[in-house]
């Protein structure tokens, strides 16, 4: 029996930007999206499958007008609940609003410098994305950042930091740019040498936020277990969860492992055909990993000490940037 935990949940892809790397091709909103009840239905189901924790996501969260009126859902479900945001929208209403909610965190999208970040996302975005901060703090609302790395922002991370020292925000994560959606599209050059990235976060320890990189990043360098946002030094990355204690949910209520595994070949089902715990419960589902063994690995993660415990890294980035499901195109022990 696998137990549910996490869950990353589309609650639209209507968005303000149309950001040159965005994997969903955000913009406008599907058609048909989950009306609102039947997203507290979903909202009900996600706690009655015991999930502990869950990451709402867009296109932009806030230009759906019921967004919280489900968030609220999941809070009294006993949810926790952090809203992952380009900021464009958040003001000081909107942030004393969002402190009243009893919402674990929002997270702030920022990928650079505002010459870098602007670029990317929209003119003046990354002002928009300093005020977030800035009325988040003053709401008391505990905000974290996300940053999306690529071959040019990468070599930004230093002028970044120095800017969110000013910032009482707790943890800022770091991320590789997937190549799908928007980002090949665009011809976004998704390629940077991951030992630059370890390299500083080793060398920021002592930061006054963690500091951490995502699991599409790594894998087992000599700092593992203290590189991913937990200082403690045992947080090593412990295979793909996707289908074992995770699930993604779009706005259309296709259900997936992951959120990233953004490829129709990846969704399991859909809650307006099957329940949740229908899908969730589908011996059959989720293959690639419930079904996982080692002799799947390909190159070099099929000889790799750690192939017990890491499974071959990142399905999605593995499934997008690699030659196999199977093998870790951006594994610091190998990636050259």
């Amino acid at each position: 029996m696998y137990m549910l935990k996490t869950c990353v949940w589309e609650l639209t892809l209507a968005c303000c930007f149309s950001c040159r790397y965005c994997g969903s091709n955000g913009g406008r909103a599907r058609e048909n999206e989950l009306n609102t009840q039947e997203c507290l239905f979903l909202a009900d189901d996600l706690a009655d499958l015991g999930c502990k924790r869950v990451s709402i996501i867009g296109g932009e969260v806030f230009l759906r007008p019921d967004w919280e009126t489900i968030i609220r859902r999941l809070v009294r479900n006993g949810i926790l609940v952090c809203i992952v945001s380009n900021g464009y929208l958040i003001d000081m209403t909107l942030a004393e609003k969002l402190g009243s909610m009893s919402i674990e965190s929002v997270a702030i999208s920022i990928d650079g410098p505002a010459r870098i970040h602007d670029r990317y996302r929209q003119e003046g975005s990354f002002a928009r994305a300093k005020r977030a901060l800035g009325v988040l703090a003053n709401a008391g609302v505990s905000a974290s950042v996300i940053s999306t790395l690529n071959s040019e922002n990468v070599h930004a991370l230093e002028e970044l930091y120095t800017f969110l020292l000013d910032y009482p925000i707790f943890a800022w994560q770091l991320q590789a740019c997937l190549p799908m959606g928007n980002a090949v599209s665009s011809g976004v050059d998704h390629r940077f040498d991951v030992h630059r990235v370890i390299q500083f976060v080793e060398e920021h320890e002592n930061a006054p936020f963690s500091i951490g990189i995502a699991d599409n990043i790594g894998y087992f360098t000599k700092s593992e277990g203290s590189l991913r946002g937990n200082r403690s030094g045992f947080a090593v990355f412990r295979g793909c969860q996707a289908g074992i204690s995770n699930i993604g949910i779009d706005s259309i209520g296709n259900i997936r492992g992951c959120e990233s595994l953004y490829d129709a070949s990846f969704i399991e089902g859909n809650v307006r055909d099957r329940s949740l715990r229908d899908i969730w419960e589908d011996p059959d589902a989720f293959s690639y990993n419930r079904k996982f063994t080692p002799d799947l690995l390909t190159g070099n993660c099929s000889i790799c000490s750690a192939k017990a415990l890491c499974r071959g890294g990142c399905r999605s980035m593995a499934h997008f940037a690699g030659n196999s499901m199977y093998e870790a195109p951006a594994c610091a022990r190998h990636f050259s």
